[in-house]
């Protein structure tokens, strides 16, 4: 889950993930963009996994939940809404990784089948989402307060982009939107960006990430993490009374965690993290 990334949403479970081809965004400077800037290739010889075949795979492979990612998931809307509630039965739960850009009757119909967590992109302010990716930011806002008050735990990543959204401005709005939009405890990961596909800007600096988390902080988030830097300590969990150390992270997978009845063990405040709980 932490890949996804998942920080306060079944810590340290696994999720069989699973991906298709193409994308409904024009972001240059993709990651993915070798699956996600191409047609469907079905030369290749991959072939198609049946929802009740992806279940089996994820139980046999000892994963606690599916989650679709890697290009935008949307593409895959009813092949998801299949495999859902075969994923609920068999005590999986359900996690979507997106851009937040699709219809709201999409989103009803992903609640309905029962998806547990998004992770949206926020990709920066409304001018540079419009110009670099073809949409419009509101409707990622507007989709991400769906989702957050229809009972999906939603948590937002910023890849943080040299010349795009570094700057303080930007930074400073995307964290005043999630807070007022979202509630001051969802989880923001500002991610470190790389050279890939079309665009050149040099990798994010880590003193840039370290800044947005500040600013992140000051505007009134609760848990602002430093994502795509490993061994960095913002990307553990700390009390944000207290300060107390929480869960120990190590790049992508939980190292330890000191939680007990989602309290923390000094100060006993309550924390917004959902554990796995056997059945």
């Amino acid at each position: 889950m932490e890949k996804k990334p998942f920080y306060h949403l079944f810590p340290g479970d696994l999720a069989l993930t699973c991906g298709t081809w193409s994308c409904n965004f024009t972001c240059p400077w993709c990651q993915n963009w070798e699956i996600s800037k191409c047609p469907p290739q079905p030369d290749l010889g991959f072939g198609y996994t049946t929802p009740e075949e992806f279940v089996r795979m994820a139980q046999e492979e000892g994963c606690q939940g599916v989650s679709l990612s890697f290009n935008e998931p949307t593409l895959l809307l009813e092949w998801a809404v299949d495999l859902f509630p075969l994923a609920k039965r068999a005590g999986l739960h359900t996690t979507f990784v997106t851009n937040g850009y699709m219809g709201e009757e999409a989103l009803e119909v992903l609640v309905a089948a029962g998806l547990d967590g998004a992770n949206v992109d926020w990709k920066g302010g409304p001018a540079a989402v419009q110009k670099f990716c073809g949409a419009d930011f509101e409707v990622v806002v507007k989709n991400s307060r769906f989702l957050k008050r229809h009972g999906v735990h939603v948590e937002v990543t910023t890849l943080i982009i040299p010349g795009v959204n570094e700057d303080e401005g930007t930074l400073r709005f995307l964290a005043e939107r999630i807070r007022e939009e979202l509630g001051s405890t969802t989880p923001w990961h500002v991610t470190r960006y790389f050279p890939a596909y079309q665009f050149r800007a040099p990798p994010t600096p880590i003193s840039l990430l370290e800044k947005a988390k500040e600013i992140g902080e000051a505007t009134g988030l609760r848990f602002v993490y430093v994502g795509n830097v490993p061994g960095h300590p913002g990307q553990n969990t700390y009390c944000p009374g207290c300060k107390a150390l929480l869960i120990e992270r190590d790049g992508l997978s939980l190292v330890a965690s000191h939680i007990s009845a989602n309290v923390c063990p000094r100060c006993r405040d309550g924390l917004p993290i959902r554990f796995h709980i056997e059945k």
